[in-house]
């Protein structure tokens, strides 16, 4: 079985990134480090090979992959040249694969990175019907079997009410009558789950995430998640904040900050891309310690880093006696390098989340999400245990029919 993969924002950091690292694999020049499922006892599932994997995508520039990998060699070394002129040829090929996509409703800042060839001039039915074209041809031109359609394009602003397209009836009124608040994630979306193709949306824009495309997915049985990968100061942010819940220690304020240097960051310059990262970010640590108290998050562009992330975090908190205390951590971590294996290890769960029948939100993925869709859980532990749990329940279920086979 061969499953496709279409990237949206494929000629981006992140996408250019995890296509690197998958043909690196394949290729025998690195190995799965970063990947979770190459820990039991996910490694035992049957998933997709991360070297059977056949990518394609939409994006809104004409720089290609190579280019973007190129200059994240040159900026941090990431990956590295021995690596980098190992897949050449294939992010070549791959780059062949890559269409002109729609930057609507993405905020001024992407429609200026934009290039001109972009879809978006037509009415949300064309662009709608373009990207479903898109999708399969790729399908059709490659051989697919499965497609898995993931978003790891730009931050997009937030929709200003989703009530106009909680139900499938309004999202479908509201792409034939041309309404100008759906945005791009949310439309590349519609175009997968309604030809039953799987969604993932690793960013903090809408994407699936409206009860019309919930709607659409449990009617179509087809699998779907989100929002935001989880990856550096909010993945220690959901491992930590239980500690400090567990020792009854009362956090009085959370302060982060955050640097870095790539086009996820210049676009998180504009206040209308950032507010929906900012919301995404600092949600989860009123649900772990069950109280409000002053939690806020900034984020900085700062050129100069490039692919590399900064973050500082100052806690103050409360202990025995009224006893007043503080913890402070710095986090540096390539955005990239954290983010692409995971965007491997979804596409292969997703995949076979859709190979067994189960369809909608993915709760057994949440421990990948910031803001995971369907899950008021945020602690990193018990996240984990659910995809452990999701495991060891199919290899369980395998196991008997296995034996009767024999």
């Amino acid at each position: 079985m061969t499953t496709g993969v279409w990237l949206i924002g494929a000629r981006g950091n992140v996408a250019s990134i995890s296509m690197t690292g998958a043909r690196a694999i394949a290729r025998g020049v690195v190995d799965s480090t970063g990947m979770v499922t190459a820990r039991e006892p996910m490694a035992s599932l049957d998933l997709p090979a991360v070297d059977d994997l056949v990518f394609g995508g939409h994006d809104i520039r004409e720089q290609s992959i190579e280019e973007t990998v190129e200059e994240a060699n040159e900026a941090g070394g990431v990956p590295d040249t021995k690596t980098l002129d190992a897949v050449r040829e294939d992010l070549r090929e791959i780059d062949e694969r890559v269409t002109m996509g729609t930057a609507r409703k993405c905020g001024q800042v992407v429609e200026d990175l934009s290039d001109d060839k972009v879809t978006g001039e037509g009415t949300l039915d064309e662009i709608v019907s373009q990207i479903r074209s898109d999708y399969e041809a790729f399908a059709t031109e490659q051989d697919i079997d499965q497609l898995v359609v993931v978003n790891v394009a730009s931050t997009e602003p937030p929709i200003k009410s989703d009530t106009e397209f909680d139900t499938l009836d309004k999202l479908e009124t509201a792409i034939e009558e041309d309404d100008p608040d759906l945005p791009a994630s949310s439309l590349y979306a519609y175009a997968a789950l309604v030809d039953e193709r799987p969604y993932v949306n690793f960013t903090p824009s809408t994407g699936s995430a409206l009860g019309g495309l919930r709607e659409l997915a449990v009617e179509n049985n087809v699998p779907h998640m989100g929002r935001d990968g989880k990856t550096g100061e909010t993945l220690v942010k959901s491992a930590l904040a239980p500690m400090f819940a567990g020792r009854n220690l009362q956090v009085l304020s959370w302060e982060g900050h955050n640097i870095l240097g790539n086009s996820d960051g210049l676009v998180l310059e504009d206040d209308a891309n950032k507010e929906g990262k900012i919301e995404s970010k600092g949600n989860l640590l009123e649900q772990i310690l069950g109280y409000d108290h002053h939690n806020a998050v900034r984020i900085d562009y700062t050129p100069s880093l490039g692919d590399w992330k900064t973050a500082w975090d100052h806690i103050h908190f409360q202990g025995f006696l009224g006893t007043k205390m503080k913890m402070q951590f710095t986090w540096e971590g390539s955005d990239s390098a954290l983010a692409a294996p995971l965007v491997l290890d979804l596409i292969r769960l997703v995949t076979y989340a859709d190979e067994h029948g189960e369809g909608g939100e993915q709760p057994q993925l949440a421990s990948f999400f910031k803001s995971p869709q369907g899950v008021d859980e945020h602690d990193l532990s018990v996240q984990l245990q659910k995809l452990y749990d999701y495991s060891e329940r199919h290899l369980n279920e395998a196991s008997p029919s296995d034996e009767a086979a024999e």
